[in-house]
């Protein structure tokens, strides 16, 4: 066998479809684009959601339900998480660096699941009302920011 003698398996390659060739090529005259309408002119572009006129999918199907523009999300945190951290003074900084929360300017919520045992000044944007009174009865300071 020589490099000249190499073929393609038999019907993987295909010739490319040559449209507006003539009517022998069975995509002569309209050349697929069928009879008149904007589609049929040269340079039409159509939306990816355009369905020939027939009523859109996104349009015949039932909108569900209320989504709200403002809600807030806040990523949660609980008092047994704080054990990790030995600092004193505990802030956003101080949560991403210990890998508790993923972005510091991303609204944070302490809640008071599990137990602190020694005071720590916390500042982050919420306390649950359990979580402010376990760390100001160890002694520690709640602060929002």
């Amino acid at each position: 066998m020589k490099l000249g003698e190499l073929k393609p398996a038999a019907g993987s390659v295909k010739k490319k479809k040559r449209i507006g060739r003539g009517n022998a090529s069975g995509w002569g005259r309209n050349a697929g684009r069928g009879e008149k309408g904007y589609g049929s002119r040269t340079g039409s572009k159509s939306a990816g959601l355009f369905e020939g006129g027939q009523m859109p999918l996104h349009r015949r199907l039932p909108k569900r339900g209320f989504n709200n523009h403002f809600r807030k999300e806040y990523e949660i945190l609980n008092l047994r998480d704080l054990g990790r951290i030995e600092a004193a003074v505990i802030d956003a900084v101080a949560l991403v660096e210990a890998g508790l929360v993923n972005k510091a300017d991303s609204l944070i919520k302490v809640l008071g699941d599990g137990e602190i045992d020694r005071a720590v000044e916390i500042t982050v944007d919420a306390f649950s009302k359990s979580a402010e009174e376990k760390i100001t009865a160890a002694g520690g300071k709640v602060t929002r920011r």
